[in-house]
């Protein structure tokens, strides 16, 4: 059994002090609250990572509004994922793992300077994968990987269409299925359309073309899959879009982002219509994906197939098959400046918070002023 690794042996300097955001309400990017606190120590069976990089999927946006599915009660620390290194172990943990860069799959919690885990939730970063680059194909990569290759299952030479194609996990799946030898047809605005090209995508402009006929046209005997994030009457579309035998995987309600009410009743009204359509003796089949479906029922196959499916991603990128789009890199204390800029779709690829180092703020076209936040806000 291992004992606690101290700082020196993960190779830096430990600070005593964490720093976090705070999710205090339904509230604008601005009324994010910073707090510091003690690090933690890790007990058995627990690592505490130095977080290297986190980032701002659209689960953070919907939270921020209150409209996430299952987000905790406020106040919370956002952040659906991390990289980082493991700068101290509790006992039971393999001594090797400190000092290791690894990737974390949490839901909140991600956007601090410290984050405690179960050692079994993490899984290893291979070398040459930098934090940044894998911080946009943790839950990208995972959510893509497991629609694709878990859910849908599409036999090489199959078409696809994939809503939000520019998106952050759609860019994710259109490379995935363009390296499982499938046509992938995507929506987007046009401004995105060359980029899609690119990938070997077929562009779709959502706004001014009649989507569902245009699909039609590319595929006059419907697509073998359908992944769809908008939720709404979006997923009756989709359906309408499958080919005998295809399945449609809905994984969101991005079109109910703004909208005020229940949060659950979106994704309740998707899982009625899933299985509905399931029932239907047609062939076709319906899911709405969840990340962390089977985690209650069983952890250790749960933690399995993530760290599996996850590594198999990052050999993806290594491979080339897959390429990380980090929209911008801003330091952890300019949250609030993050979030704006990844809810304003004006930036393809994952917007990323990064430790508040002088490397950090120098961040490109992102000039930090040095006037950073004196109180507890984050301006």
């Amino acid at each position: 059994m291992a004992t606690a690794a101290t700082p020196e042996a993960a190779g830096s300097t430990r600070s005593t002090q964490l720093v976090e955001v705070v999710l205090p309400g339904a509230v604008e990017p601005e009324e994010l609250q910073l707090r510091h606190r003690e690090i933690p120590a890790p007990g058995p069976g627990q690592i505490v990572v130095r977080v290297e990089a986190t980032g701002i999927s659209f689960a953070e946006q919907q939270m921020r509004r209150g409209r996430y599915y299952d987000q905790p009660p406020f106040p919370f620390v956002p952040g659906y994922d991390l990289v980082g290194r493991v700068e101290t172990a509790g006992a039971g943990v393999a001594p090797g793992l400190v000092g290791a860069r690894v990737a974390a799959l949490v839901k909140v919690g991600g956007w601090a300077s410290h984050v405690l885990l179960d050692a079994a939730d993490a899984v290893v970063v291979p070398a040459g994968v930098g934090a940044a680059e894998a911080e946009t194909l943790v839950v990208n990569g995972i959510t893509a990987w497991q629609m694709l290759h878990r859910k849908a299952r599409v036999r090489t030479g199959g078409t696809v269409l994939v809503h939000g194609a520019n998106g952050g996990v759609g860019t994710v799946l259109v490379q995935l299925a363009r390296a499982a030898g499938l046509r992938v047809i995507g929506t987007a605005s046009p401004r995105h359309h060359d980029a899609l090209r690119g990938l070997g995508v077929t562009p779709v402009d959502y706004r001014d073309e009649d989507v569902p006929a245009r699909v039609r046209e590319l595929a006059p005997g419907g697509v073998d899959a359908v992944f769809d994030h908008l939720g709404g009457r979006s997923v009756v579309g989709s359906w309408g879009l499958l080919a005998p035998g295809g399945t449609l995987v809905s994984y969101g309600t991005a079109t109910t982002r703004d909208d005020t009410g229940s949060k659950q009743w979106p994704v309740l009204k998707i899982l009625g219509r899933v299985w509905l359509w399931n029932a239907l003796p047609n062939g076709r089949h319906a899911y709405f994906f969840n990340v962390w479906a089977g985690r209650a029922f069983s952890k250790g196959r749960f933690r399995a197939r993530l760290g599996a499916d996850l590594t198999e991603v990052f050999q993806a990128y290594r491979r080339g098959e897959v390429s990380a789009h980090v929209a911008a890199t801003l330091p952890l204390t300019r949250a609030a400046e993050a979030l704006r800029l990844a809810e304003s779709g004006t930036v393809a690829g994952k917007v990323v918070l990064v430790p508040d180092t002088d490397d950090a703020r120098d961040t490109g076209e992102f000039r930090d002023t040095g006037d950073g936040p004196t109180a507890d806000t984050v301006r």
